[in-house]
């Protein structure tokens, strides 16, 4: 158990007096703090479990203090993999407990997120089932009192960008898959695109009558369809599914052209090709999907 788990255990969890809260935030800050150190060893919490804290605030639902980044709420980028199916096992957990909306805030520089609803016990088990699949992860989640993070409540804001990976983690929750699944957003690909806005584009890729751009643009429509924004990614060799004959040794080609010009990213750290759509340019990328307009950058 680490100091802080100790200390909050025997000031009574989420029923600790008030007179301990001083206590408590600072050894949360130090806890935080060294779950975002352990987040970025190659195994994470396997002396003691990454904690994140959740409580039920009176007037502002349940909240939750993760040790990443409060940054996250506006850049994806901000957090490796592991750190984000942590993040969106915990997202998915209060969404399951409390709904919607979900919103984000900062603690000491952390996230915390936040939605209705004060179900705290539901949430506690939906993050550990979320998070118990999680290679070399090690988490778990603590019930806290509200003073510990009642402040933030009036910080608190939607994600930024309509396709954040939030907001991705908050509709696979709504939908029963698990957040924390790299590939959950695979088995919800209708679901998703109804959700995204995903209507049919002015031009249809598939009447694009130059190949390659075609290719392209049906790549890049079927990603955003399944939600593969920042945290949410598929195998690079996936890339060919759904082309025939000499369109699946081009779709390969054309991968690599998007990955070469920021279109895509690539996660290394799975230990195979995995890709996924860069939100910084996603009005490149619908504007390539919806109208055939090709960046300049790219090359087709």
């Amino acid at each position: 158990m680490s100091a802080f788990a100790d200390a909050l255990a025997d000031a009574g969890g989420a029923a600790a007096p008030p007179s301990r809260a001083g206590q408590l935030r600072t050894l949360l800050d130090r806890e935080l703090a060294r779950g975002a150190a352990e987040l970025a060893k190659p195994r994470s919490g396997y002396g003691d479990p990454i904690a994140v804290v959740v409580a039920a605030v009176p007037g502002a639902g349940l909240l939750a203090a993760a040790p990443v980044p409060a940054a996250l709420r506006a850049d994806p980028e901000v957090v490796d993999e592991r750190g984000w199916l942590l993040t969106a096992g915990l997202a998915g957990a209060l969404v399951t407990a409390g709904g919607h909306p979900l919103l984000a805030g900062a603690l000491g520089g952390f996230l915390v997120v936040s939605t209705p609803g004060d179900d705290l016990d539901l949430a506690l088990l939906a993050f550990e089932d979320n998070v118990s699949r999680v290679d070399r992860l090690r988490s778990a989640a603590l019930a806290v009192p509200a003073a510990l993070l009642a402040p933030v409540r009036s910080g608190l804001r939607e994600p930024i960008g309509a396709r954040h990976p939030l907001r991705i983690a908050e509709w696979l929750a709504d939908l029963g898959a698990n957040p924390a699944d790299p590939t959950a957003a695979d088995d919800q690909e209708e679901a998703l695109a109804a959700l995204l806005g995903a209507g049919e584009p002015a031009v249809r890729p598939h009447d694009d009558p130059d190949p390659t751009r075609r290719v392209a643009r049906r790549i890049l429509q079927r990603m955003a369809g399944m939600g593969k924004w920042g945290g949410y990614h598929t195998e690079f060799s996936h890339l060919a599914r759904g082309f025939a004959g000499n369109d699946r040794a081009l779709a390969e080609e054309v991968g690599e052209r998007l990955l070469d010009a920021g279109i895509l990213l690539e996660k290394p750290s799975v230990g195979q090709r995995h890709v996924f759509l860069n939100p910084r340019r996603a009005a490149d990328i619908y504007a390539l999907v919806d109208h055939g307009t090709v960046p300049s950058e790219l090359r087709l």
